[in-house]
């Protein structure tokens, strides 16, 4: 029986690695632009992965002001803190993040359609 055990191969994963590189801090730099669908025509844009010490509060204030929508800031139990946005606006929030300074435009990363 012991000979039949040491000619099994094990399993091996080839993407070990890569996954294990992915699942750490690299995802936690990119902030995340997504669009949700919601009855017919309306939808939703959310912003997830900014950094903790902004106040998300004020950003979602200069943002509801700028693009004239409403929205809000939820919090998930994996993701955190997330904004919330009326309609689509993967566009204007990616524009004003950068232009405010908030992250840079190598590090967002717009989702959806």
């Amino acid at each position: 029986m012991s000979e039949l055990d040491t000619q099994i191969p094990s399993a091996f994963d080839p993407f070990a690695d890569a996954n294990a590189e992915d699942s750490g801090a690299g995802t936690k730099e990119y902030v995340h632009v997504r669009i949700q669908q919601r009855n017919g025509r309306k939808s939703l844009t959310t912003v997830q992965g900014l950094k903790k010490e902004f106040s998300y509060n004020k950003i979602l204030k200069d943002l509801k002001k700028e693009f004239c929508c409403n929205g809000t800031v939820v919090q998930d139990p994996e993701l955190g803190q997330v904004i919330q946005l009326q309609g689509d606006q993967r566009k204007n929030v990616s524009t004003f993040l950068v232009q405010a300074g908030i992250v840079k435009k190598e590090h967002i990363k717009i989702h959806g359609f």
